[in-house]
């Protein structure tokens, strides 16, 4: 998986330490049953629900992309099956995940216990507001299409912190956004390429 469709495609991913990330993880165990079988294809599989889990590329590239740093605090929005925060945590044991599905939040939750990810803590609620009482994050990740970038999840970005999110709706391109915060607190942002991803729930459909 990692050498035929990660580390040979573009934008390509460089970081060593990603690559070996996506070889530990057993992604198998984190798909249904009857989809095993196709856990490492160069594919999203559903979860349930209505959600997936990103293919493998995907989740490498913006694994990639929010440089995480040994002993980084990083949120994400979107636990699903845990697959995602099981790869960020063999990068860093401050791995905090949000899903607000709670079927899919416990299972996830249990999964990752069961697999000896232990130090990623998991919770059940909105992703749209954040985590605020762990924040500041050096790293936010958020694995849902949001209409807009949620100002909460900005709030809680720390100093030199990134955030990666797909922004658009289900009915137009969306775009995989790298958004930055420096140390005086401007935030840029800059496109990585159109991707699909299932759409955020919750508050962020009323509106902003």
């Amino acid at each position: 998986m990692v050498r035929t469709q990660i580390a040979s495609r573009r934008p390509a991913i460089r970081d060593a330490q990603v690559l070996e990330a996506m070889r530990q993880v057993p992604r198998h165990l984190f798909v249904p049953f009857d989809l095993q079988r196709l856990a490492y294809a160069d594919r999203p599989l559903p979860i349930g629900h209505g959600q997936t889990i990103s293919q493998p590329y995907i989740v490498a590239l913006m694994t990639d992309a929010l440089a995480v740093k040994p002993g980084a605090k990083i949120l994400e929005i979107g636990t699903g099956s845990g697959y995602q925060a099981a790869v960020l945590s063999e990068l860093t044991p401050r791995v905090f995940t949000m899903e607000i599905i709670r079927a899919l939040g416990e299972k996830a939750g249990e999964r990752l216990q069961k697999l000896d990810y232990k130090t990623v803590r998991g919770r059940v609620g909105d992703g749209y507001f954040g985590w605020p009482e762990e924040a500041p994050f050096d790293g936010i990740i958020v694995t849902c299409a949001a209409g807009h970038i949620p100002p909460p999840l900005v709030e809680q970005l720390g100093s030199g912190g990134r955030m990666v999110i797909p922004v658009g709706s289900i009915f137009q391109v969306q775009r995989l956004l790298v958004v930055t915060k420096d140390n005086q607190g401007k935030v840029q942002t800059h496109e990585l390429l159109p991707v699909v991803f299932v759409p955020m729930t919750g508050a962020i459909q009323k509106g902003p």
